[in-house]
């Protein structure tokens, strides 16, 4: 029946990768929802009306909301996903608020409503008279609900095919797309509601099973954002991807090409990870069980070349390489003075594509060379540090948004941060290098009391993550060990546990992102508009010429 209807209403049913499919789907399921509820609100109101039960009549109206719902929602979600345009440059997704209000309001008018029927009826009862016919009814909407269950979870379809097929030099490449489990909290929870994600470890299993029985591919690749965590030590982090060579099969896959934690995957002879590996540095993947992993670093800095051989149903590597694009290094001459070389041979621009990128590239540079402000000192924000300890880089942006929502306290995620800013000229490159997302600041306040509870949750996130906080306005010592925060001060008096607070914090943070608590449904909650970059940007400008060691923590928030 499920297929049937699929096949009829839904055009090109099979190509699910194509998103107007997936679109298709959605709105399928909505209308097959719409429809069935309506058939049940129909046949349990004649029932309940019939046989004077209040309890039928109810559920009844349960299913008109429900269908009621569904339509608002329908028609919420069509207006929303319309382009954006001069009247409306940020697009139309507050539709979907405006109908979410609409369906509160209707299921609390509907609820009050049953509330008035039902207190009528205990204050004057009626008899309820006994039909099969209600029996009869009921036992078809048991099993009209049951198939409306089912319907949705066939027609439930992964967002993207989970491996392609190759056919190079007469080979069969089967590759695997995986991602880390950590997604569910390391992208924006706004965004994420009707996505679920999976034990990438079972997922690889189940997918093997199924290529191996029916593609029978000879070179298997698990392409991952997983990250790179040497000898499985993930820390707080999900899994990576030596533990996905680990925990499959031996040779499950004959390679991992990784991302996610943005590293240089070189071991030396005895397999021990170089940490600080340097460009032309002779290297070789790392090997566990069975399956070699590789990972080519940040930015685009390096292009991975492996070069396998294929002979008898076997993978041999032959050679591994991280080639640098173009890196340069900083050498002294021999009249004193210096001067930036290529590590290795320059590898030459291509005219064609210089000549198409060219026009595009004069554009960007005009927009990204422009000087918004003077530093002296460095702010720090490389990720070995910030996602460790407090750095005035941190505290610097935690003030700026602080300042921007006027609130008490700033609370900044490291993950948010991705870069330094070096000492001299600041130009608005070097701010969107800090801030690559686009989130947006926020702000939402709490008491005393409230704080207390929110802090002991976001400060006491692990280091080595994103969620790691940096802060301003506030000081605290963070006791890991009885997992709470002591001797909070706000602006430098004591917390008040009865006073009201303001906090300022990423878009991103206060829709759960990161595991922090979610403030977007607190009453207080304001989405301010502003751009983070954009923010740190204006605070440049205001405040230029900015000294480094002005932002440098100390010991205001300590941990112990």
């Amino acid at each position: 029946m499920t297929k049937l209807l699929i096949k009829r209403f839904i055009k090109d049913y099979e190509n699910t990768q194509n998103s107007d499919v997936r679109t298709a789907y959605g709105k399928f399921s909505s209308i097959v929802g719409i429809v069935c509820n309506a058939i049940l609100f129909i046949s349990k109101l004649i029932v309940g009306t019939l046989s004077a039960s209040v309890s039928i009549t109810a559920d009844a109206v349960n299913n008109l909301s429900d269908a009621s719902s569904s339509i608002i929602s329908l028609l919420g979600f069509k207006l929303a996903s319309r382009p954006a345009d001069e009247e409306h440059p940020y697009g139309h997704g507050r539709y979907e608020y405006l109908s979410g209000l609409m369906v509160a309001v209707l299921i609390m008018v509907i609820g009050v409503e049953l509330f008035k029927s039902s207190l009528d009826k205990v204050l004057h009862p009626s008899a309820v008279e006994f039909s099969w016919v209600t029996v009869g009814v009921l036992a078809f909407s048991i099993l009209l609900k049951t198939w409306m269950a089912l319907f949705n979870t066939k027609t439930g379809k992964t967002l993207v095919k989970p491996y392609t097929i190759l056919n190079k030099q007469d080979l069969k490449i089967a590759v695997v797309g995986l991602t880390t489990e950590d997604t569910a909290k390391l992208g924006n929870p706004e965004y994420l509601h009707n996505v679920k994600f999976e034990d990438p470890t079972t997922v690889a299993k189940a997918t093997l099973k199924e290529l191996n029985k029916t593609v029978k591919p000879d070179v298997k690749i698990a392409l991952t954002h997983m990250g790179y965590y040497y000898d499985a030590k993930h820390g707080s982090n999900a899994p990576g991807d030596v533990s996905l060579a680990r925990n499959l099969d031996k040779g499950a896959f004959d390679m991992i090409i990784g991302g996610h934690s943005h590293d240089p995957i070189c071991v030396d002879d005895k397999g021990v990870w170089i940490k600080d590996y340097q460009p032309t540095q002779p290297c070789k993947p790392d090997f566990q069980n069975g399956t070699w992993i590789m990972q080519a670093f940040e930015w685009g800095k390096y292009v991975g070349r492996a070069d396998f051989e294929f002979k008898n149903g076997e993978l041999k590597l032959v050679n591994y390489q991280l080639i640098p694009v173009n890196l340069k290094k900083k050498v002294k001459k021999e009249d004193g003075k210096t001067e930036y070389v290529n590590y290795a041979e320059e590898i030459p621009q291509d005219p064609e594509m210089e000549k198409l990128l060219k026009s595009y590239q004069d554009k960007g540079d005009a927009l990204l060379s422009q000087k918004v402000g003077k530093l002296n000192g460095k702010l720090e924000g490389d990720r070995t540090i910030i996602r460790f300890e407090q750095t005035n880089l941190g505290h610097l942006i935690a003030e700026a948004q602080r300042q921007k929502a006027k609130a008490d306290i700033g609370i900044m995620n490291s993950g948010g941060i991705r870069d330094s800013i070096q000492e001299g000229d600041v130009t608005y490159k070097d701010i969107l290098k800090i801030h690559p997302f686009g989130n947006i600041v926020s702000y939402f306040e709490l008491t005393g009391k409230e704080l207390l509870d929110y802090l002991n949750v976001v400060a006491l996130k692990e280091v080595d993550s994103g969620a790691y906080a940096q802060y301003s306005g506030i000081s605290m010592t963070v006791n890991r060990a009885d997992k709470k925060v002591e001797n909070v001060k706000i602006q430098g008096k004591p917390l008040d546990l009865n006073k009201t607070y303001r906090i300022s914090v990423p878009s991103y943070n206060a829709a759960g992102g990161d595991g922090y608590p979610v403030m977007t449904k607190n009453p207080t909650f304001v989405n301010t508009g502003f751009i983070d970059a954009d923010v740190l940007k204006e605070f440049f400008e205001k405040n230029s010429p900015i000294s480094a060691e002005k932002y440098i923590p100390h010991n205001e928030v300590t941990f112990k």
